[in-house]
């Protein structure tokens, strides 16, 4: 079947919302830097949030889920990218004019309508990636489109709001943010779920993502775009996948989640053919492993720590049914009650040797709980209140398999290629006017003026052939997130244009798998490397050793050079150093000076001299 016609069979809707920072000179309310170089680090300042009522009087319940959590923030602040603002200390400053010129200039990109005052609003966000608890983000676009082959896609809203902090780490009790991106201008573009299949939903993100750094206004990098997709089918439910940062796994991991709702309709019909049901009842249970082996459950029950069971009818032979790669419907359970704080669960479906339990510990669970033949079982050990706030959350979503696939928020694992829960997905209740900032009129001969700077796909793709050479490279370009970045080099530096496509395409991939962070060298190291490269003073094999070296500034490249004696041998040094290689094989000639100055001759100025 073709796999337009199976997903169509499926009822799938699918749609997008994609996420891309500005490159502006300062943040959206503030004059801090927003280009997350090295920076020193000042201070902390630490934070405990809670839901408050939206615009509309109601509490959300993805910021409700969130503030239940009761965990604390820590935040750490830098001297040149964190200010007043950022820590909801000041009130924002005049909105940044440059970041709203570039959200207009993309939204008459996707041929939207413009409203006449720009709204800044606050949105609630309360799982701490921003100290105040909300979001700054206002319309700037609506009923625009794009088109992907000879499919319309409608594009209903834009907006331009501000980035969050970024995770460093997290606990149960604590999570630790750093606040230099925060603030930096986002804009978030948003499909109306008409997208038939996976491969069309990564062919739209490509789309999006091409014309975004056609405008030459966006930053680069791994984290600078992410593309959250909504999807649905047929008797299942909406879920958000989010955090996407790799577009070649965006069909993938929308398979498995197809393959993981679809499973969990299986499993439905099956436990309501057992007549399954979920009471949300538990039972402590500790003096039952008041002498158990398990090592797992004597260190959560130290210190006052409990055990409570709960009992799953007709749960038995399918609580652990696999439902994706690595994951089962005990995962799902899991992951529930992992939100408060616990490392996860013990459920009956599993190998309960793994743990240690004794066959008189197993019985006596399933003893006290009343456990039938169909029946399973759950256990969490742990703090009493984290238990037992646990334990029913757990008991929550085992119900929900009986009855329904909940609408969640869901965060993609690129290793497993799945996804897992988040949190509840958001409603519209976490909206409310900021009061701090005037809305902002939108001047109708500046919306006439972005019609000349419309990026345009094909001229560009013809430009980039004219200057590459190379077709294929040229239809790689014009597809990466390295497209700005070969536009500054290519300009700035005057290197061979098709080196430079080669380096940032396929060099550049290669030397990342390897480990190395070479998106963190900066942008304008790059060009002084390249621009070292077309003055004839280093070779190409000494740039790769150069960006090898991760250089953070000028004169750490000048130290690598140093170090590793990366400067060119040529012209006359070149034709005297020859001098003292002996032979009359020019291929034995070129092998044995390559060996020994690989870093240092231009193999084309070498096999030249020796013609």
């Amino acid at each position: 079947m073709h796999e337009a016609d199976y997903y169509k069979g499926l009822g799938f809707k699918c749609g997008l919302e994609i996420h891309q920072r500005l490159a502006t000179e300062h943040k959206l309310f503030c004059a801090c830097d927003p280009n997350l170089a090295e920076d020193e680090e000042i201070g902390k300042i630490e934070r405990v949030q809670r839901a408050v009522a939206g615009e509309l009087g109601k509490v959300d319940v993805s910021t409700s889920f969130e503030s239940a959590k009761k965990r604390t923030f820590t935040y750490n602040m830098f001297r040149r990218s964190t200010c007043l603002v950022d820590i909801d200390e000041e009130p924002p400053h005049n909105l940044n004019m440059e970041a709203l010129d570039v959200a207009l200039l993309i939204a008459a990109t996707f041929n939207s309508g413009v409203p006449d005052e720009i709204e800044v609003m606050r949105k609630g966000v309360v799982d701490g990636s921003d100290p105040s608890g909300f979001q700054r983000t206002m319309q700037v676009g609506y009923a625009g489109s794009l088109e992907v082959g000879k499919k319309r896609i409608p594009i209903p809203s834009i907006f331009l709001e501000e980035e969050s902090s970024g995770i460093v780490s997290q606990s149960t009790e604590n999570v630790l943010y750093d606040t230099d991106r925060l603030g930096i201008p986002l804009i978030e573009i948003d499909t109306d779920p008409v997208i038939a299949t996976p491969q069309e939903c990564k062919e739209v993100a490509f789309r999006i993502g091409m014309l975004l750094r056609l405008t030459g206004k966006v930053q680069r990098g791994i984290g600078s775009i992410r593309q959250d997709v909504n999807l649905s089918i047929s008797g299942g439910a909406r879920v958000e996948l989010k955090g996407f940062q790799e577009l070649e796994i965006v069909d993938v991991i929308i398979e498995n989640e197809v393959e993981r709702q679809l499973n969990l309709l299986k499993l439905r019909d099956k436990l309501r053919e057992r007549h399954a049901k979920v009471e949300n009842t538990s039972l402590d249970l500790t003096k039952v492993f008041s002498q158990t082996d398990s090592k797992m459950i004597r260190d959560n029950t130290k210190n006052g720590g409990v055990v409570y069971g709960a009992r799953l009818d007709g749960f038995a032979g399918i609580i652990g049914s696999t439902i994706n790669p690595n994951r089962r419907l005990g995962t799902e359970v899991s992951d529930y009650a992992k939100v408060s704080g616990i490392k996860g669960i013990i459920h009956s479906d599993e190998d309960l040797r793994k743990y240690s339990l004794s066959e008189s510990e197993i019985n006596a669970t399933r003893s006290n709980l009343g456990c039938k033949e169909n029946d399973a079982f759950i256990l969490v050990s742990g703090p009493e209140q984290s238990v037992k706030v646990a334990i029913s959350r757990a008991l929550t979503r085992a119900a929900l398999a009986v009855n329904e696939i909940p609408s969640e928020t869901r965060a993609v694992d690129s290793v497993n290629l799945t996804t897992k829960f988040l949190r509840p997905i958001p409603g519209g209740a976490r909206l409310y006017p900021e009061t701090d900032a005037m809305p902002v009129g939108v001047d109708k001969d500046v919306l006439e003026k972005l019609g000349s700077k419309i990026p345009n796909i094909e001229a560009t793709q013809a430009r980039l052939q004219k200057e590459i050479g190379n077709a294929q490279l040229a239809e790689q370009m014009i597809k990466s997130v390295q497209l700005p970045l070969y536009n500054l080099i290519s300009s700035e530096s005057g290197a061979d244009r098709k080196f430079v496509a080669a380096f940032l395409l396929e060099k550049m991939k290669e030397l990342r798998r390897s480990g190395l962070e070479v998106d963190a060298v900066p942008e304008n190291v790059l060009v002084y490397i390249f621009k070292g490269y077309a003055n004839g003073n280093l070779t190409k094999n000494a740039v790769e050793e150069l960006v090898k070296g991760l250089p953070v500034n000028i004169d750490s490249v000048e130290s690598i050079v140093s170090q590793k004696k990366l400067s060119r041998i040529s012209g006359k040094e070149l034709s005297k150093l020859l001098g003292s290689f002996k032979g009359e094989d020019r291929g034995a000639i070129i092998k044995a000076v390559m060996s020994k100055y690989r870093l240092n001759v231009d193999g084309e100025e070498l096999n030249s001299l020796l013609k």
